[in-house]
């Protein structure tokens, strides 16, 4: 059985297991809980023993399951009932559901394998011309040239990461005025990095390698555990910088979508 939760705790959330599709959800709950209806969250039960928690926020949905819980084939089928129905434009789900996920929602979506990876610091910080602080407006400038989704959306991307900025669950960094990274979410001492984007006219100058560098030495002196994904082909490029594969998945994604 699949429900919307209209309460939720983060006592609950701390139940699931320790991985990015919770740390994912559980950005989700502290940035909005459930009082809106962009993002909600439902409970995945089998006769009333709780299995685990789908996130659905905007247009991408988010699944895991408690600790030592396994879900079986008919759970499986009920989850991907609930995200045809749905209509997500992507889902992510730890990599051992992949395969009956993908070949459940075959129809629909298609499976578009990462990789992750974990920053290995050296200990030195680099001097570069980084604002830790930028305005967001100046990373949109950069972003809307690299993301279709983003270009096509400024104001719900505007509106959330200021909010989650604000609440210390992300932040941004631009390399002189022509690289941008930003930190997704900060949960649990992990940090993990995304939407990496360079002007045009600045491409070929390693400006991205060189922050993703800086980011990595900076976070991992903070205390923190730096991630990433990314498509298999660019191991070599991320391994260069200094990060490391350590896992792989599936992200499923709608074959109907506009961008």
């Amino acid at each position: 059985m699949i429900y919307q939760l209209s309460k939720l705790s983060m006592e609950t959330l701390e139940r699931l297991e320790k991985n990015n599709y919770t740390r994912r959800i559980k950005s989700h709950f502290r940035a909005y809980s459930t009082r809106y209806e962009f993002c909600r969250f439902f409970a995945v039960d089998d006769y009333d023993k709780g299995c685990g928690i789908i996130s659905v926020f905007n247009s991408s949905m988010m699944l895991s399951s408690f600790e030592g819980v396994t879900f079986d084939e008919d759970m499986l089928s009920e989850i991907a009932s609930f995200i045809v129905m749905n209509k997500p434009y992507s889902v992510e789900f730890p990599v051992q559901y992949a395969d009956a996920l993908e070949r459940m929602c075959s129809i629909e979506y298609l499976g578009d394998r990462r990789t992750e990876f974990a920053f290995s610091a050296q200990g030195e910080l680099p001097e570069l011309d980084v604002q830790e602080l930028p305005r967001l407006d100046d990373v949109y400038g950069i972003l809307a040239d690299c993301f279709p989704a983003i270009k096509n959306n400024h104001g719900l991307w505007l509106t959330d990461t200021s909010h989650r900025v604000r609440r210390g669950l992300a932040q941004s960094f631009i390399l002189e005025g022509c690289t941008t990274a930003t930190v997704q979410y900060i949960i649990d001492r992990v940090a993990l990095i995304g939407h990496v984007g360079t002007l045009p006219e600045h491409r070929g100058k390693h400006h991205a390698r060189k922050l993703l560098y800086w980011i990595g030495e900076k976070l991992t002196a903070d205390g923190f555990d730096v991630r990433l994904f990314a498509r298999p082909h660019r191991v070599s490029y991320y391994e260069e910088i200094g990060f490391k594969k350590c896992g792989l998945d599936i992200v499923l994604e709608r074959k109907d979508k506009d961008y």
